[in-house]
């Protein structure tokens, strides 16, 4: 017999647990306190009609009232358990995937988004949780319990009623599960969307400026356009589920209190003589089954609206566990702040083999000294960026052995190790703080002297504020070239030991690219080691050497 698949959501909530169980609980303790409610109402009203009266009107009004406040109350009690617990599974969801973001390596694997979808995951999806835990898991729990008492005291009082009950009851879980199914799926694809569209966005912010050089903001916004029109109709076609479902449900409730309220009108006035349990119903329980006739169906009710509500934290929870089950391209160290390793600079590699999803790049050995270059040439994708990464201890090799300053580069080391590298990727990221800041990254050292040396301390003059220019994520206000310079600046600034440079002079024109050129190699003549990965044929031969990355290992 096949295991039966874990809930997602199960184990989302399963440290909450017992304060959700709480929370149901006094759920379903207010409702079925509309039994005494009712009793009170029929009491009063059905013993004025035909005497003796079990209660007087005002001793009925007070139980009502009494019975009410205290209904409200657990109700007040059983939404305050129910929100702390969402509030503190929703935080913790989203403290535990920013602190897995950041200390170790992309996921990867089908399905898998970028950093857009990883942001919406952890921002707008991870809040759709609160409806689930607030709304759907306690009505699912006062469904459970609240209707069938309400049948049990219906059937003591007239079986035909009770079998209205036990007819029209089950049609609203049914139609809900085939209505269910379709909502699900439609709240999948609108998560997938969002997700899609988020990654859009942060890659064309990312290219903004390529896109304007290119004159490509027409075909730019068209692209958007159709993205967001997308998920436009996804999420039309979820409301359109949710909304249906309710109203047809709706109608399934108002025909069953219609049926109870025609055939107690009926045997009330003589025209049914069956349908009790032996002689004509009397007018307290013609009165007691009337209202608790609304009351049967108003957990099915509340458990159908909230059913969306389901379909999409499920959709939440789905994501959430292919992103905790994805692989990882593990990292070395923990990311802490650490000294430099001791001893004089040397890296050696011997047999590395790096795995990048289904692919294994094999490093061929290599030996770095102070002062030395090395080129890292081959195929877009032949793995030089992973070959930079592992080098910096970001990526663990799937084999090999990797050392540093006579040490071995692993978790021990690997922090140390960091501490001596200046690092300059291929897409300039900046912080949204000054440009001081963004070059200084709260390290001592002389800004200016750094700026000068990457041949963009003109640019820098010429801003609004020079210096202190307060940068967005982009590099707002810096041109291509110029948001590559300043992160050269950046990595030259820490005045490292060995610096490694992802294609430090693509899409640069030719005289950007020469002053990024002589500004590295002035620094290795000064004795920094450097390693670039690289298509520039004439960075490559100003290197001391230069190796190819790519090919079956």
């Amino acid at each position: 017999m096949p295991r039966r698949k874990p809930d997602p959501i199960a184990r989302l909530t399963a440290p909450v647990r017992p304060a959700l169980n709480r929370a149901a609980a006094l759920a379903v303790v207010a409702n079925l306190l509309w039994l005494v409610q009712a009793g009170a109402v029929a009491a009063a009203i059905g013993g004025a009609l035909v005497p003796p009266a079990l209660l007087s009107p005002a001793e009925g009004a007070l139980v009502f009232l009494a019975t009410g406040a205290l209904r409200a109350g657990l109700g007040y009690v059983s939404g305050g358990i129910a929100f702390r617990a969402s509030d503190r599974v929703i935080a913790d969801l989203r403290a535990r995937l920013l602190a897995r973001e950041a200390g170790e390596g992309p996921a990867t694997g089908v399905g898998i988004g970028g950093a857009g979808a990883v942001a919406a995951l952890a921002g707008e999806k991870l809040d759709l949780l609160a409806p689930y835990l607030t709304r759907y898991a306690p009505a699912r729990a006062r469904v459970a319990v609240v209707p069938l008492v309400i049948l049990a005291v219906a059937f003591s009082a007239s079986w035909a009623v009770g079998l209205i009950f036990l007819i029209s009851g089950p049609l609203i879980p049914v139609f809900m599960a085939l209505v269910g199914m379709a909502a699900q799926d439609a709240s999948e694809r609108q998560m997938r969307e969002v997700g899609t569209l988020n990654d859009l966005l942060a890659d064309r912010l990312a290219a903004l400026a390529d896109f304007r050089l290119l004159g490509a903001r027409p075909a730019l916004i068209e692209g958007f356009a159709a993205q967001a029109e997308d998920l436009r109709a996804r999420t039309m076609a979820v409301l359109r589920i949710a909304f249906l479902s309710s109203t047809v449900l709706e109608l399934f409730a108002a025909i069953g209190v219609a049926m109870v309220a025609v055939f107690l009108g009926f045997s009330l006035l003589g025209a049914i003589s069956f349908g009790t349990w032996g002689g004509p119903i009397s007018p307290m329980a013609v009165i007691f089954l009337l209202m608790l006739a609304p009351e049967f169906y108003q957990p099915l009710r509340d458990l159908a609206a909230a059913w969306h509500d389901r379909a999409a934290a499920a959709a939440v929870a789905e994501e959430l566990a292919a992103w905790e089950d994805a692989a990882r391209a593990p990292g070395l160290g923990t990311g802490a702040a650490a000294a430099p390793l001791p001893g004089g600079f040397a890296l050696t590699t011997r047999g590395v083999r790096l795995r990048r999803g289904e692919t294994v790049i094999a490093l061929p050995d290599i030996t770095l000294g102070p002062g030395e270059t090395l080129a890292l040439t081959g195929p877009s994708g032949a793995g030089k960026t992973t070959a930079l990464m592992a080098l910096a201890g970001l990526l663990r090799p799937e084999a090999g052995e990797i050392r540093v300053n006579g040490q071995e580069l692993d978790d021990s080391t690997a922090d140390a190790w960091r501490a001596e590298l200046g690092w300059m990727p291929q897409a300039p990221h900046f912080l949204d703080a000054t440009l001081r800041d963004n070059v200084a990254m709260s390290a001592e050292g002389d800004v200016a002297a750094a700026l000068e040396q990457a041949g963009v301390a003109h640019v820098v003059a010429a801003l609004p504020e020079g210096v202190e220019t307060r940068l967005g994520e982009t590099g707002a206000g810096l041109s291509g070239g110029e948001a590559r310079r300043v992160t050269l600046a950046r990595a030259l600034h820490a005045r490292p030991r060995l610096l490694l440079a992802d294609e430090p002079t693509a899409d640069l024109d030719a005289e950007t690219a020469r002053i990024v050129t002589q500004a590295l190699m002035a620094r290795a003549k000064a004795g920094m080691a450097l390693i670039v990965s690289t298509h520039d044929e004439r960075l490559a031969d100003l290197m001391d050497r230069a190796i190819k990355i790519g090919g079956a290992p």
